[in-house]
């Protein structure tokens, strides 16, 4: 029992863990606080999910749901770039009407899926576990972006969230590579949410309320633990951190905390991420004034 639950929350380490490739894009990458994600995942999964309802192909599927994903991340560019909205304002208008387009979508706010052909299934048939086949969609999407970010588009669009002025003054359209940084980093969400869509086995209009969160603490807390330098490290220590955020959850319910309490659970483990290196300096701090205490000879 202990172990087939452990398993599980692997495999949902495993799954989130394109989520948060999606989030290290937007946040470290380009620099733009993307609320978008709250609205593209459902989006993902609802798309995916209505067309197997429907007794369409889960492939089909999962390819438009990649497609609405980009469309919506692409929404949210141009309400910065072209609007001149700021981009918290524009993912949080992005992702409020997305609730609306999900629901219109779905028809209702769950589609169950038991019973439905899903890619997981099929790969199933060929022996591929979920986490084989999570494992191999992750290193497959992590090698294609980080062979992306290292062409000379990628490199651009790295410059671009580093500052903004230095590509500008190269003849680099900065608006162009904010549409294609977020249209990216919103498709790999909403795949991550076609594929989570049909590994529980429904997909409701709620599902992505706090992803976002999750994602960037899955990024902070991967960033902690791997501090390699090097943009190969830095995306795989986003898949690691959704792991390890994953498994922190899992433990917190183990010792008898509510499923209610997640969301302090998330926000606890950002901020001893976040103020990590000022704690440890504190601490530092502490122990030289304590030793400089020691050296002082009493009377």
């Amino acid at each position: 029992m202990l172990w087939s639950a452990l398993v599980g929350t692997i495999e949902q380490g495993l799954v989130y863990g394109i989520m948060a490739l999606g989030v290290y894009l937007t946040f470290r990458v380009l620099d733009f606080p993307d609320l978008t994600v709250d609205g593209s995942f459902p989006l993902g999964a609802a798309v995916a999910a209505k067309i197997i309802a429907d007794g369409g192909n889960p492939f089909w599927g999962v390819c438009l749901a990649i497609v609405a994903g980009c469309a919506a991340g692409l929404i949210t560019g141009v309400l910065n770039a072209k609007l001149k909205i700021s981009g918290l304002l524009s993912g949080i208008l992005t992702m409020t009407a997305l609730y609306s387009v999900n629901l219109r979508i779905m028809g209702r706010a769950n589609i169950p899926l038991l019973r439905k052909p899903t890619v997981i299934n099929w790969f199933g048939q060929y022996g591929l576990t979920p986490w084989m086949f999570f494992i191999v969609v992750l290193i497959l999407t992590k090698l294609l972006l980080d062979t992306f970010l290292k062409t000379e588009v990628g490199f651009a669009l790295r410059a671009t969230g580093d500052n903004e002025q230095m590509p500008r003054s190269c003849g680099v359209s900065t608006d162009s590579m904010k549409l294609l940084g977020l249209s990216l980093s919103n498709a790999l969400v909403a795949l991550s949410g076609a594929l989570v869509a049909q590994y529980q086995g429904f997909a409701d209009v709620g599902m992505g309320i706090g992803t976002v969160v999750a994602g960037l603490a899955s990024v902070i807390v991967g960033q902690a633990l791997v501090r390699v330098n090097g943009l190969g490290w830095a995306t795989l220590g986003a898949i690691v951190g959704s792991i390890v955020y994953r498994l922190a959850i899992f433990g917190a319910l183990r010792l008898g905390l509510e499923p209610t309490d997640l969301r302090l659970i998330t926000a606890v483990l950002v901020v001893i991420a976040l103020s990590g290196p000022s704690l440890q300096s504190i601490w530092e701090k502490y122990l030289r004034g304590k030793d400089h205490a020691a050296d002082i000879p009493t009377l």
